[in-house]
């Protein structure tokens, strides 16, 4: 997905061993159909050349104020009104102090001192070895160029160069990636509270065995990572699956319907919007067996007894919360034939606002998807797209429906 397509970046590297990850942030961003300009301190050079950088972006770096390639003599006015954001990463400590300070004594500090800062955000990605970043004046200075205007966008934890372990990594340039790339998408749900259910459960038969399906929990981690873009505080209630956590979203593991609709009424009872894409299953078995359940060779097969599993999007949707329109109940139809008269049909049992349909077998385990909403007012069709894509278009029809839906 081309999601910085048109956007140009200026990825500004400071001195520091993790401009080694800004080769591979670089080739991210170009991936992601962005333009990049690469302008480097004096520092950064000793840890990797301009010929890398140049090679990777496809535009000659820039490194001194003095460069000869601009008539004006001023590239830290063209190389800035030019950009939609400045991106520095590593910011050093040393280099977040200049920021901090108004310094200008090389072209990168002078550049982001001259943006102009109604419509040029700099974002910064600090690096540096643990001491320094815990040290007062290191915290002392990201408080101040955050209220200066800047976007700090964190540290990792690991491993350094130097040998020891602790806070102060730069984030590796997939999490990059994934945090700019949400810093430019439209924050619709800002100030609300989402809760998404995703995945299969598991319902055991026997410490071996157990019941579930096909679900691979992708489309509902997609609308937890577009709710995020979005501006919203994210709970996700994921089914065992093997994905990663979307950045910035808080994940809740859990195996069994049981689990799932304890660790769901747990977190609705302060969200204001639940989107319930898990696949729950509709069965349990009556008894599980503490051991497995073994051929005895009768060949006759073993009676199974199923009780009937709690509706978990019926149960919030009836809550006394979702009553009074303070929580926006989404539910999916994963269907395997007449998608349409299905979906109508269970929004109206639900007794909920938005009901997304899709052809299970169609989507399971798949990147892409196709989506029908279904409301009091008809069906419309999401055509085919990746499910990143229908979630944010999801994310963009929740909104709008918000207003008029609390009346």
């Amino acid at each position: 997905m081309q999601d910085l397509a048109g956007k140009h970046i200026v990825l500004g590297l400071t001195g520091g061993i993790a401009c080694y990850k800004s080769a591979e942030l670089c080739r991210l961003f170009v991936k992601a159909g962005a333009t990049v300009q690469v302008v480097m301190t004096e520092a950064a050079e000793q840890f990797i050349t301009p010929v890398t950088m140049q090679a990777l972006s496809g535009r000659t770096v820039y490194t001194s104020q003095w460069d000869a390639r601009e008539p004006n003599n001023m590239p830290h006015i063209n190389l800035s009104r030019e950009a939609d954001a400045i991106v520095l990463a590593p910011c050093s400590a040393d280099f977040i102090a200049r920021l901090v300070q108004g310094r200008s004594d090389d072209l990168l500090s002078l550049m982001c001192l001259a943006r102009p800062m109604d419509r040029i955000p700099l974002l910064i990605a600090p690096a540096m070895n643990r001491e320094m970043w815990a040290h007062p004046a290191t915290q002392r200075n990201l408080m101040q160029v955050s209220a200066d205007g800047a976007t700090v966008l964190g540290v990792g934890s690991g491993w350094q160069a130097c040998g020891e372990t602790g806070d102060g990594r730069m984030l590796e340039p997939a999490q990059l990636l994934e945090d700019i790339t949400a810093f430019f998408q439209p924050k619709l749900l800002a100030g609300q509270k989402v809760l998404v259910t995703a995945g299969p459960t598991f319902e055991a038969l026997d410490p071996i065995r157990g019941i579930t399906n096909h679900s691979s929990g992708k489309m509902g981690f997609a609308i937890a990572r577009a709710a995020r873009e979005a501006g919203a505080e994210v709970t996700l209630v994921a089914g065992p699956v093997h994905l990663p956590t979307p950045r910035g979203v808080t994940r809740v593991d859990v195996l069994s319907a049981q689990e799932m609709l304890e660790a769901t009424t747990r977190a609705a009872q302060s969200a204001s919007i639940f989107v319930a894409t898990a696949a729950v299953a509709d069965w349990r078995p009556a008894t599980h067996s503490d051991q497995k359940i073994k051929k005895d060779g009768s060949g006759k097969t073993p009676v199974l007894n199923f009780v009937e599993n709690a509706d978990i999007l019926l149960t919030v949707a009836k809550s006394e919360r979702a009553q009074a329109k303070k929580l926006f109940c989404v539910g999916f139809a994963a269907e395997s034939e007449n998608l349409v008269e299905h979906a109508k049909a269970k929004r109206e049992r639900k007794g909920i606002p938005l009901l997304v349909g899709n052809i299970g077998p169609l989507t399971f385990g798949q990147d892409d998807n196709a989506l029908l909403l279904v409301d009091a007012k008809g069906v419309r069709e999401l055509p085919r797209a990746s499910k990143l894509t229908l979630a944010r278009e999801l994310m963009t029809e929740i909104a709008a429906r918000l207003p008029d839906w609390r009346v």
